[in-house]
C-alpha cells in the first residue's frame, strides 16, 4: 500500500462523520423549522401566556392589562420572536436526540452512561430555571418597575401646584419591548441552572476538584454578582435573587462533584488501585511533618 493510498483510507473516515454531521444538522434545522410554524400558528395565545406576569400585577393595582405596537411591523416580529423561542423548546428533544446519536457511536459503554444522565438532566434544568424565572423572579420585577407609576389616592392624576398640568406617569408598554425583557429573564435563568450540570460533568472528567471549587468561592462570588448585573435589569430585587439562586447552584454543584470523587475513589479501591496501607503510611508521614 503506497502513502497516498494510507492517505486516503484515512481521509474517508473524516468525510464519512462529516458527512453523518451533516445530515444531522439538517434534521435539526428541520425540526426547528417545522416548530417554529406550529408555534407561529398559535402565537397569539403564546403571547398572551407569556404576558400573564404583567397582567396579574396590573390587576392587582386595578389597572387594565394593555400594550401597545409602536411601529406597523412591531406584531410581525412580536409573532416571530415567539415563534422562535416556542420551535425551539419544541424542537429541543429531538436536537439532543440527534447530538446524542451522533456522539454515542465514539463513546465506550462507562462513558455513555456516564454522560447520558448529565444530557437528561440539561433540559430539565433548564425547564426548571425558566419556570422559577416565569413565576417567581419577572412578577416580582415587573412589580417592582410598575412602582414607578404615578397616581393620586383615588386613581386621579397627581398635580404639582394649583397652576401646573395635571400629572399622570402610565405605564404603556412595548409588546416587543416586553417580549425581549421576558425572554431575557427566562434564558438567563435557564443557563445559569445549567451550572450544577456543568460543573458535576467537569468533575466528572477530572477537569475540576470539590476542593478546588471551595478555594475559588470568593472568586465565584465576584463573578456571580457580575453576571446578575449583566443579564438583568437594573433593580436590586432581581439582581439579589438571580445571586441567591446561582451561588446556591455553585454550593450544589461542590456537594455533587465530591459526590463523584468519592465514588470514583470507591470505584478505584474496588478495582485495586488503591492500597490501603500505603495511605495509612502517607497519613502517618503527614502527621509527623505537623508535629514538627
Amino acid at each position: 500500500m503506497t502513502k497516498t493510498d494510507e492517505i486516503e483510507d484515512s481521509s474517508a473516515p473524516l468525510i464519512e462523520h462529516l458527512a453523518e454531521l451533516r445530515t444531522r444538522l439538517i434534521h435539526c434545522v428541520v425540526a426547528f423549522l417545522i416548530g417554529m410554524i406550529i408555534c407561529f400558528t398559535v402565537a397569539t395565545p403564546l403571547f398572551n401566556f407569556l404576558t400573564r406576569p404583567l397582567c396579574d400585577v396590573l390587576a392587582e393595582r386595578g389597572q387594565d392589562c394593555g400594550l401597545i405596537f409602536i411601529s406597523p411591523q412591531e406584531g410581525f416580529f412580536v409573532a416571530i420572536k415567539v415563534s422562535l423561542l416556542g420551535g425551539f423548546i419544541l424542537a429541543f428533544p429531538y436536537i439532543g436526540m440527534q447530538m446524542w446519536r451522533f456522539v454515542a457511536p465514539g463513546l465506550y459503554k462507562s462513558e455513555k452512561n456516564a454522560f447520558l444522565p448529565f444530557m437528561l438532566a440539561s433540559p430539565f434544568m433548564f425547564l426548571l430555571g425558566a419556570s422559577f424565572a416565569f413565576y417567581v423572579v419577572t412578577p416580582l420585577a415587573y412589580d417592582f418597575f410598575l412602582g414607578f407609576q404615578q397616581f393620586g389616592a383615588e386613581g386621579e392624576a397627581v398635580t404639582e401646584g394649583a397652576t401646573a398640568a395635571p400629572l399622570s406617569v402610565v405605564f404603556q408598554g412595548s409588546a416587543q419591548e416586553y417580549l425581549n425583557l421576558t425572554i431575557k429573564f427566562i434564558v438567563a435563568f435557564g443557563l445559569c441552572f445549567q451550572l450544577p450540570v456543568l460543573l458535576t460533568l467537569m468533575g466528572k472528567a477530572g477537569l475540576v476538584t470539590a476542593e478546588g471549587l471551595g478555594s475559588v468561592r470568593k472568586y465565584a462570588v465576584v463573578a456571580i454578582l457580575v453576571l446578575a448585573a449583566l443579564v438583568t435589569p437594573p433593580d436590586v430585587i432581581t439582581q439579589v435573587i438571580l445571586f441567591v439562586v446561582v451561588y446556591g447552584l455553585y454550593e450544589i454543584s461542590i456537594f455533587l462533584v465530591a459526590r463523584v470523587e468519592k465514588k470514583r475513589e470507591e470505584q478505584l479501591r474496588a478495582d485495586g488501585y488503591y492500597d490501603d496501607d500505603e495511605e495509612e503510611a502517607d497519613a502517618e508521614i503527614i502527621r509527623d511533618e505537623d508535629g514538627k
